[in-house]
This record gives C-alpha cells, structure tokens and sequence, in this order.
C-alpha cells in the first residue's frame, strides 16, 4: 500500500477496484497505523480550517503584513453576486475563494498548507466552489481531499513542492495537480482520469518561477493561487470529457522536478529577479523601505 509513484497507485486502484481517495485512506489507516477514525477526523478538521479561511476573507476587513493585499477576494465575489462576472459561477467562486485565503495567511491567520502557505488558496477555493455549485456534502468534499493528498505524496516523495527548489510550479503546480484529481473524483471519473487531471494542471504551470515581492507570500502569489484554481477547473474537466494525456503522471512529475532545478536562483524565492524586483510593487512592500 506505500505506493512509490503513479503507477503502483493506478496498478492498486485498477486491481482492487478502489478509488485513489480509498487506497489512500487505506495506506493511511495500515501503513502509517493510523485508526480510521482518527484520520476521517484529521482530515474533516482540515476541511473546516480551509472554509472558515475563505468565510473570514470574505466577512472581515483583512490586510497582509507586506500591505499588498487586502480585500481582492470581497472585490471577485461582489462582482459576481452582482452579476457582471466574465467567468461561470464555480470559476468565479474558485478565484475569490482561493485569493481569499492568500489574503488570510499573508495577515497571519490559520490556514491549511496544501501542499505549502504559499499555495494554500488552490484546494479550498477550488473545493468549496464545488460544494456550493454540485451540493457536494462535507463528507464527499473531505473524502476527494484524500484523492488530493494522495497526488501531493506522489509529488513530494519524487520531486518537490518546494518554491526554493522548483519555482512556483512546485507549489501553485502541485496544488492544482491535486485539486483537478480531486475533482475528477468528486465527478464520477476514474483513478486514470484523476491522475490525467494532474498531469494537465502540471503540464499547464511547467515552469512558472517563484518570485515574491519582498520575500513574502502575497504578490504575486495571490493571483498564482487564482490561476492555480482555474487551471484545476479546466484541467479536470478536459480529462472527464475523455481526453487523454500521453504523458503519465509520473513522467510529467519528473519533468517538472527537472524544469525546476533549471530555473535560476534568481527566480526560485529568492526575490532577486522577476516581479520581486517590479519598482511599482516594492514601493507599495512594507517589507522593502
């Protein structure tokens, strides 16, 4: 049950007719010997974590402590409940909600790394957009991020989900990878859809570099995090329809490790190239004066 990569998983899944979210609440439960009942509720708390971070973004008035964000996620969410919205309605929610949490963790409220801070808006926006567009219950929400968890071990056990090491597409990447899987199954689809999914949302963000403005989670990650949610979105809906990917999951894994170590030290968090070095955004830094 301690899949090493993609493929064991798919091989476990197909021979025992189990979706990826029951194999890894399996492993879970034997491997790491962990009552069920204890890791459902792990998982549920997490689940409540990620909703009240979108709910406070979206009733408190929050700013970050570098002063660049605050209040874009009440911005998208106004926009949409006022109907001018370019974007269908669990895209729109998606993007509030998963700028929203940026919004939270830059302010130093509690969030849910998943897989890191600096990503942490993808999973919940994406899911909670979900639950309130198909009536997904809390239990089938909490349940597909076992799919999810299973897609970020498969990263972090053969790549990374570092910005350091792997640019922002180690992180935002790997956030959007589980978040497509994880829809895949919330829709019906299959553990070689899901694993489809992941690979499209990888694929999409290869190379995306890491470079925030004056060291610090917010700019431009927050709209990384939007981008990272859509992408989930679209990358499992073009897996569902039945399109397929040529290149397994494991493949496109070990590609983004290998893009990642190409991309230069200026642009893996180092905040010495990209928009960390934008003249308007760091006169706007409270970090940089």
């Amino acid at each position: 049950m301690n899949f090493r990569n993609g493929k064991e998983l798919l091989s476990y899944c197909e021979e025992k007719n189990c979706s990826i979210s029951e194999a890894m609440i399996k492993r879970e439960v034997e491997d790491i010997e962990r009552p069920l009942e204890e890791t459902m509720e792990k998982m549920h708390t997490a689940w409540d974590i990620m909703k009240k971070s979108v709910e406070r973004s979206l009733t408190e008035d929050v700013r970050s402590m570098g002063g660049l964000i605050g209040g874009e996620s009440k911005k998208i969410n106004q926009l949409r409940e006022d109907g001018k919205n370019i974007c269908g309605s669990v895209i729109s929610k998606a993007i509030a909600y998963a700028v929203g949490v940026l919004e939270v963790n830059a302010s130093m409220g509690l969030i849910v790394a998943a897989p890191t801070a600096g990503s942490s808006g993808v999973m919940p926006g994406t899911m909670l957009a979900m639950q309130q567009e198909h009536g997904f219950s809390d239990e089938e929400i909490v349940k597909a991020l076992f799919n999810a968890s299973a897609i970020g071990y498969l990263v972090t056990r053969n790549a990374t989900t570092a910005g350091a090491e792997g640019g922002c597409q180690a992180e935002v990447g790997s956030a959007s990878a589980m978040a497509a899987s994880a829809v895949v199954e919330l829709m019906g689809g299959t553990p070689k859809q899901c694993l489809d999914a992941a690979s499209f949302a990888i694929i999409n963000l290869l190379g995306l570099v890491c470079d925030p403005v004056g060291g610090l989670v917010e700019f431009p990650c927050q709209l990384r995090n939007a981008q990272g949610a859509t992408t989930a979105l679209t990358s499992a809906e073009m897996s569902l329809s039945g399109i397929t990917c040529p290149a397994p999951i494991d493949e496109t894994i070990d590609i983004m490790y290998s893009v990642g170590k190409a991309i230069p030290s200026e642009l893996r968090e180092t905040s010495l190239g990209g928009m960390a070095t934008s003249k308007g955004a760091c006169s706007r830094c409270n970090m940089c004066h």
